[in-house]
C-alpha cells in the first residue's frame, strides 16, 4: 500500500483518504497511480458497497504539485499528467458501480476540486473552499472541469469562475448546486460515516444502474435516454435487491438488500 494513500474497509464502506498533508494533498505520479490501483481494487471487492474520497490534514486536494512539474528530472510532462494521472481517475470515479462520497476536508483547489465535481455526493463542512485555480497559473481547468461544472452550475457562473479563479466558500457552493449538503464540522466524520453506510446497506445495483443512467445522461438524446431507462429499469427489476425490496415492503419489515 502507498504512504500517499490510506485505505479503511469497515461496515462494507471503503474509506479513501489522500496522504500528503505536508503539501495539501497534491498529486503526484505515485500517489495518482496509486489512487488508481485502490479504486480498481474496491470496485472489484465484494466486501466495499460505498466509497469515501477525502483527505488527510488541512486541505482535501490542492491539485497538481507543482514542485514535480518544475523539477526537470522528476516532470513526467502535461501529457502524461493527463492521459494517465488525472484522466483515468475521473473515468474511474464515473465508471464504478458502486456509490462514492466525496468527503471534502478542507481546500479542494485545481484538479481536486473537479476531482470531488466527480463523485456521486459531495458533502463539506463549512471551513472548506472550492477554486478553480488553473487561470492564475495561466493553465486551463483539466480533470473534466469543463464538463461538469457548467452542468452542475450552469454555464455562465462556471465560466466566470474558471476566468476568475475566485474562491468558493462552502456554504456558496451549496447554495449554487455544487454540492450536495454543507454538514457542520463538529459532526462532519460521523455524519459522513452515517451516510456511507446508509448508501452501503442500499440496494446498490440499482445504484449503479442510476450512476450509469445520469452518466449517459449528459450526452444522451430524449429518446436515447427513455430507450436506456427502459433497459436498465427491466435490469433492475431481474435483481434479488428488487425482488427483497418488494418482498419487505409486503411484509412490513426492514429490507435486507444483497447488492445484487
Amino acid at each position: 500500500m502507498s504512504n500517499s494513500i490510506e485505505l479503511k474497509i469497515d461496515n462494507k464502506v471503503a474509506t479513501i483518504t489522500l496522504n500528503r498533508p505536508e503539501v495539501f494533498n497534491s498529486f503526484n505520479r505515485e500517489m495518482a497511480l496509486s489512487l488508481q490501483r485502490i479504486l480498481d481494487d474496491c470496485e472489484a471487492n465484494d466486501d466495499v458497497r460505498a466509497i469515501v474520497l477525502t483527505g488527510n490534514g488541512k486541505a482535501f486536494c490542492a491539485g497538481q504539485d507543482l514542485k514535480e512539474v518544475t523539477n526537470p528530472e522528476l516532470n513526467p510532462g502535461f501529457k502524461k499528467i493527463l492521459e494517465e494521472h488525472y484522466n483515468p481517475i475521473i473515468t474511474r470515479l464515473r465508471a464504478i458501480h458502486k456509490p462514492i462520497i466525496g468527503a471534502i476536508n478542507g481546500v479542494a483547489a485545481g484538479a481536486g476540486a473537479n476531482i470531488a465535481l466527480a463523485c456521486d455526493i459531495v458533502v463539506a463542512h463549512e471551513k472548506v473552499s472550492f477554486i478553480q485555480a488553473f487561470s492564475l497559473i495561466g493553465l486551463v481547468p483539466d480533470s473534466a472541469g469543463t464538463f461538469f461544472l457548467p452542468r452542475i452550475i450552469g454555464f455562465q457562473k462556471a465560466q466566470a469562475l474558471a476566468m476568475l479563479g475566485d474562491k468558493i466558500s462552502a456554504e456558496e457552493a451549496e447554495k449554487m448546486g455544487m454540492i450536495y449538503k454543507l454538514i457542520p464540522l463538529d459532526n462532519f466524520e460521523e455524519d459522513v460515516n452515517k451516510l456511507a453506510i446508509k448508501l452501503a446497506n442500499m440496494p446498490t445495483k440499482a445504484l449503479g444502474l442510476i450512476k450509469e443512467l445520469f452518466n449517459k445522461s449528459m450526452t444522451n438524446t430524449l429518446e436515447d435516454q427513455l430507450a436506456l431507462e427502459s433497459k436498465l429499469q427491466i435490469e433492475a427489476a431481474s435483481s434479488n435487491d428488487y425482488a427483497e425490496g418488494v418482498a419487505a415492503f409486503i411484509e412490513k419489515r426492514k429490507p435486507n438488500f444483497k447488492g445484487n
